[in-house]
């Protein structure tokens, strides 16, 4: 089929600058959402009408398999898919989805789909399918309006009598039309209304008066036909998505404290076992493995964390995988490049960068390690940094396997500890420390015989 997003709305009851599509649901603009749900169809062709904020929209959702369409000035939604039309092919279907209606799912969408190919009595051909919804409170829908059980028109509620009003099966704008006599309709539109705009729903109108089969599929959920025009909106479809994807962790055994406290910007997969505290934020791809445990207010971006680990409160993990039986933090900072072999510990207010710690290394509290090779079973006291950066260039530093580094030590690197070595506390590291050795740098320690502090002299 061929596929047409709408998305060139200003969205004026937002208050932005930035387009309306482009406003995020779950770390993604909202109009990713839908042309995600629009390439799990597998479409000939993929059309996004845009217009409102010029180029952003498509400079920044460029796609090879995307063609854009600008709509200048913005006439209505029949205008908008008038621009699309010289891109769409003939020879199959078209369906109609909205760049801000982001929550419509896959199974609803095939369902559609397949009812514009069966009719409800049983014929195949050209014919459309409209997603339909009753809801409560329809005030400012376009109203389904039906003569013996068969869609025959939708009326707009500006454009509505009494009676019509009455009506509470809405229109969702979601659609799939025969793309041959869609052309042929759109040509004849007209903006003859309340609004003086192209109306995509008089469409509906002029397959009834040409015999073509007009069907109603209501979606699974409510929410799936939910749109956004102001900030209240976003937000509440902001925790319907968080809420959907909290409850299929449950479904899969995850153990989440608080479901409406969790937040997954991106992909998050989990283990058997799994258990996430409260306020911890999912970006990019996430995997955690069996039995995994995150405290809480923590932040993981594109982070791996392997089978028995423990991620301690306010820990942040960006880039970096965590080996199995590890224990990491409370404020803990993994940076891009971490990588961290099984029963390693990094501790509170401890930041690794671009780091390799191999089995059972510990850097317990105060620390930070940047461009460093750490090997097995070493350990790394209180207030050791790796000054990794001269000002121009990075160097690495090497220690080796069960190595002691006492605290308050610098290594300046290009530097290696050899294997057993210790570094005594206070010892700013300049050359290659021995294997099996106790190295020292430090000043010869004085005491001042009858030195006073300093006493504040009285005022005036």
């Amino acid at each position: 089929m061929n596929v047409v997003i709408l998305a060139a709305g200003m969205g004026k009851r937002m208050r932005s600058d930035l387009p309306k599509v482009l406003h995020p649901i779950a770390g993604q603009p909202m109009l990713a959402h839908v042309i995600d749900r629009a390439r799990s169809l597998s479409p000939k062709r993929l059309v996004v009408v845009y217009g409102h904020g010029g180029e952003q929209v498509p400079t920044q959702l460029a796609a090879d398999d995307i063609t854009w369409a600008r709509q200048m000035p913005q006439l209505g939604t029949g205008h908008a898919v008038m621009q699309a039309a010289p891109w769409l092919d003939e020879t199959v279907p078209t369906l109609i989805l909205y760049g801000d209606v982001p929550l419509t799912t896959s199974d609803t969408l095939a369902r559609l789909c397949e009812a514009a190919r069966s009719s409800g009595d049983g014929k195949r051909g050209e014919q459309m399918a409209i997603l339909t919804v009753e809801l409560a409170d329809p005030t400012g829908y376009g109203r389904i309006v039906r003569e013996n059980g068969r869609i025959v028109r939708i009326v707009e509620h500006k454009d509505a009598d009494a009676a019509t009003r009455a009506v509470h099966e809405i229109n969702t704008g979601i659609m799939v039309v025969p793309t041959g006599p869609l052309k042929r309709w759109l040509k004849g539109l007209s903006n003859d209304n309340a609004q003086q705009e192209y109306y995509l729903t008089d469409v509906v109108a002029c397959a009834v008066a040409e015999g073509v089969p007009v069907t109603g599929v209501h979606p699974a959920h409510e929410w799936e036909t939910l749109g956004v025009n102001s900030k209240v909106q976003l937000a509440e479809l902001e925790r319907i998505h968080q809420r959907n994807l909290a409850y299929g962790l449950l479904e899969n055994g995850v153990t989440l404290i608080d479901p409406a406290r969790f937040d997954v910007r991106g992909s998050l997969s989990c283990g058997r076992d799994v258990s996430i505290d409260v306020n911890c934020i999912f970006e990019g791809t996430v995997t955690l493995g069996d039995g995994v445990s995150i405290g809480p207010n923590c932040v993981l971006r594109d982070a791996r964390i392997e089978a028995g680990a423990q991620i301690l409160a306010f820990t942040h993990i960006d880039g970096a995988t965590v080996g199995p039986a590890s224990r990491i933090g409370p404020y803990a900072r993994l940076r891009p490049g971490t990588v961290l072999a099984e029963e390693t510990h990094v501790g509170n207010f401890v930041e690794l960068k671009n780091a390799k710690f191999a089995a059972h290394a510990k850097a317990n509290h105060l620390a930070y390690v940047g461009d460093a090779v750490v090997g097995k079973r070493v350990n790394i006291g209180a207030g050791t940094i790796t000054c990794n950066y001269d000002g121009a260039n990075k160097y690495q530093t090497v220690i080796e396997d069960d190595a002691f580094i006492g605290s308050d030590t610098q290594l300046v690197a290009p530097v290696t500890v050899g294997a057993g070595a210790t570094l005594g506390a206070g010892t700013t590291l300049t050359r290659d420390a021995p294997a099996g050795k106790l190295t020292v740098s430090r000043a010869k320690q004085i005491t001042i015989e009858n030195w006073q502090r300093p006493v504040k002299k009285p005022k005036g």
